[in-house]
C-alpha cells in the first residue's frame, strides 16, 4: 500500500512551498538522470503522462523506439532540505514505462522488482538490506574541479582536529535526517579523507533509493563545503579503497528467515542456502557490483577488501563476513560491492544468487577462519578457495558465463551493460599510463 495519494503530493507541494519537483530515475550504469518539472505540471506528471526521450539515456533503446513515459513512485516524495533563489525543489522517483502501458524491460528498478517478486513467490515478504557505502572528499581548486588533497589526515574512527571532514560528514548527517533517513553510524575510515556513514536497513527497493539518493546528498553538500566527494573505488594508490558492504536477509512476515537458535552459528537451512548462491555465483555478478575498471584496482590484498570467495563468522578478509547479532538481525554481509555499483542492479544479482542457492539447497562449503591473505596459492586451491576476478575484463567474461545472473538483468539490460563495459575495458587497455612511461621511457 501507498503512504501517500496523488492528492497528499499536490497537498504537501503545495503546503512546504515546492516550485520545482525532479522526477529523477537511473540509468543502466547507476548515473541519476532526472526532468525538473514546475509546480504547474506535477498533476500531469502524478497522471503518468511525463514523456522522455529514452535514447538519450546511456543503455536504454535506440532511436527509433524512443518514446518512454515516467511513472512517479509517490512513496519516494521528499523535499530538498536545501532550496534555490526561486523556491525549493522536490524529488520523486519513477518507474520508467514503454508507450504501451508496460514496464520497460531495462529500468534497473523494474530488474530489481522483478527479482523482488520471485523471492515473494518462493514465500519470503521482505529483503533487507542495509548498506555502508563509503567516499571520499578531495579539495576543489580554483576552478572548481577536484584535486588529490585530501581535506585531513585521520584515520579509522579518528575525531577533530585530524578529521577535517567532521563538519562536512556531520551537515550531510544532519541532510539526510531531515529527509527521513535513520542514520546509525557515521564515522572517519581507515585512509585519510575517507568517509563512511550507515544508514539503517530497508527492503531492497527502498534502501537502492536510499543509496542512489545518498550520494547525491554527499556530492551537494560537500561542494557547499568547497570538497569534491567521490565514491570512485580506489581514487588513491596505496590506502584502502572504497567499498558498500551490503547487509542482507529474508523475512517470512515477521520472522527472520536466516535465523535458527538451535544451529551452532544461528544460522537457518535457509541462511546456508542463500550463502552457498552467494560464493556459487560471486564471479559471477562482480561486474555489476563491481563495474569499473578501477574496482579491480580496490580488490587486492593488503587494504581490507576481499579478492576471496570465502565465508567467515570470524575474520574479515573472506567475501561474506557473518556479523556476531543473532535473533532478528541474523544475517550475511557481503564485502566486494563498492560504491560506483547501480545499487538497483547490485541488489538484484546478490538476490538472484541468493534465491538461486535457496532453490537448489546449494551446500555450504566449510567457513575460512584463518587468514587468506597469507595462505599460499596451493593452501587456497586446496582449500577449493576461488579468487574474484582480478580485472573488469574477467569479470565481464564471468558474467557471459552464468546464466543465473544474465537471467536476473534480462536481455536488453545485459546486452547494454557488457557493450557499455567493453568498450571501457579496450580504452583503459589501449591507453598509455605514466606508470607504463615511469618504468620503461629510460630503461629502453
Amino acid at each position: 500500500m501507498s503512504k501517500y495519494t496523488k492528492e497528499d503530493i499536490m497537498r504537501l507541494a503545495q503546503e512546504e512551498d515546492v516550485r520545482y519537483i525532479r522526477l529523477q530515475f537511473t540509468d543502466l550504469m547507476g548515473v541519476i538522470k532526472n526532468v525538473e518539472i514546475p509546480l504547474s505540471q506535477l498533476p500531469k506528471a502524478l497522471d503518468n503522462k511525463m514523456m522522455f526521450d529514452g535514447s538519450s539515456i546511456e543503455g536504454f533503446v535506440r532511436i527509433e523506439e524512443s518514446d518512454m513515459y515516467l511513472v512517479p513512485d509517490l512513496d519516494t516524495w521528499v523535499v530538498f532540505p536545501w532550496g534555490t533563489e526561486h523556491g525549493k525543489v522536490a524529488r520523486l522517483i519513477c518507474d520508467v514505462y514503454m508507450p504501451d502501458g508496460t514496464p520497460f524491460e531495462g529500468d534497473p528498478r523494474y530488474i530489481l522488482k522483478r527479482v523482488l517478486k520471485e523471492a515473494q513467490e518462493m514465500g519470503f515478504t521482505a529483503f533487507n538490506v542495509g548498506p555502508e557505502p563509503e567516499f571520499f572528499l578531495f579539495k576543489i581548486d580554483e576552478k572548481g574541479e577536484p584535486t588529490l588533497d585530501l581535506n585531513d589526515q585521520g584515520g579509522y574512527f579518528d575525531f577533530a582536529p585530524l578529521d577535517l571532514g567532521e563538519n562536512c560528514r556531520r551537515d550531510i548527517v544532519l541532510t539526510l535526517e531531515k529527509m527521513g533517513f535513520e542514520i546509525e553510524a557515521s564515522h572517519h575510515e581507515v585512509a585519510p579523507g575517507q568517509h563512511e556513514i550507515d544508514f539503517k536497513y530497508a527492503d531492497a527497493l527502498q534502501a537502492a533509493d536510499q543509496i542512489v539518493t545518498f550520494k547525491l546528498v554527499v556530492k551537494t553538500i560537500a561542494r557547499q563545503h568547497g570538497l569534491h566527494a567521490t565514491f570512485m573505488p580506489k581514487p588513491l594508490f596505496g590506502v584502502n579503497g572504497s567499498g558498500m558492504h551490503a547487509h542482507q536477509s529474508l523475512f517470512r512476515g515477521s520472522e527472520n528467515a536466516f535465523y535458527d537458535e538451535s544451529d551452532p552459528l544461528g544460522l537457518s537451512q535457509t541462511a546456508k542456502h542463500y550463502l552457498a548462491g552467494i560464493l556459487h555465483h560471486a564471479r559471477g555478478f562482480a561486474a555489476i557490483t563491481n563495474p569499473l575498471v578501477n574496482s579491480y584496482k580496490r580488490l587486492v590484498p593488503g587494504y581490507e577488501a576481499p579478492c576471496y570467495v570465502a565465508w567467515s563468522a570470524k575474520n574479515r578478509s573472506p567475501l561474506v563476513r557473518i556479523p556476531a547479532s543473532r535473533g532478528l538481525s541474523t544475517r550475511i554481509e557481503v564485502r566486494n560491492p563498492d560504491p560506483a555499483a547501480n545499487p538497483y542492479l547490485a541488489l538484484a544479482v546478490m538476490l538472484k544468487a541468493g534465491l538461486n542457492g535457496i532453490k537448489n539447497k546449494m551446500e555450504l562449503p566449510a567457513a575460512v577462519d584463518r587468514n587468506i591473505y597469507v595462505m599460499t596459492e596451493e593452501e587456497r586451491e586446496a582449500a577449493g578457495i576461488e579468487s574474484l576476478p582480478a580485472t573488469l575484463k574477467e569479470a565481464i567474461e564471468c558474467l557471459k558465463a552464468d546464466p543465473v545472473i544474465c537471467e536476473a538483468l534480462g536481455e536488453h539490460a545485459l546486452i547494454h551493460f557488457i557493450e557499455a563495459k567493453e568498450i571501457e575495458w579496450d580504452m583503459f587497455r589501449t591507453r598509455v599510463h605514466d606508470w607504463e612511461r615511469e618504468q620503461y621511457m629510460t630503461t629502453y
